[in-house]
């Protein structure tokens, strides 16, 4: 009888630690956070342009590209591919994205891309793109917009954030933010 109270009470209290304050807590964090729990917006004249954290399809070649996406940016299916790089579909796949690449880029050396403009993440739902890939871009961007390649340059620059805590990961661009600038840019 005792152990039968003991774990009614242990019930009971993990019940509303797990059912009342932990969910509180979560909706508290995220009210307190950047986007107030309904995910960081990016707006431009008070109109949003999509999210901070979701990766968009930019295709045209006056815009800086994203990074490919398994699932076609769709947040409703976030994930991979899950295609090795033995896998013959996945391979050309790829291969078509360099294609691609080396075709809008024509200055371009296969060595020059880096794998993310033409492998997807794993979530494929990834907004930022390497500076690197942002490089490479830069040409091809000029000379669709007939713009001065330092202005674009300095956008790169600009936009570009830098490791957290200056150690870990790569220094990264988010697109979407990148090609609004881009297009305030005369």
């Amino acid at each position: 009888m005792k152990t039968l109270i003991q774990s009614i009470r242990l019930t009971l209290v993990l019940l509303v630690l797990l059912c009342v304050f932990y969910p509180l807590s979560i909706a508290i964090a995220g009210k307190l956070s950047k986007g107030q729990g309904g995910g960081e917006k990016i707006t431009k004249n008070g109109k949003v342009m999509g999210y901070a954290l979701l990766g968009q399809s930019f295709t045209k070649p006056e815009y800086f590209w994203s990074r490919p996406s398994a699932v076609g940016y769709s947040a409703a299916g976030s994930g991979g591919s899950n295609k090795g790089p033995s896998n013959p579909d996945y391979l050309q796949a790829v291969q078509a994205r360099i294609d691609t690449l080396l075709k809008y880029n024509p200055s371009l050396q296969k060595s020059d891309i880096p794998a993310d403009m033409v492998t997807a993440s794993g979530s494929g739902l990834d907004p930022d793109i390497s500076e690197q890939g942002a490089i490479i871009q830069i040409k091809r961007i000029a000379t669709y917009r007939k713009i001065d390649e330092r202005k674009i340059a300095e956008l790169v620059v600009k936009h570009t954030e830098q490791p957290f805590l200056g150690l870990f990961g790569p220094k990264k661009i988010n697109v979407l933010e990148l090609n609004l600038a881009l297009d305030q840019l005369k």
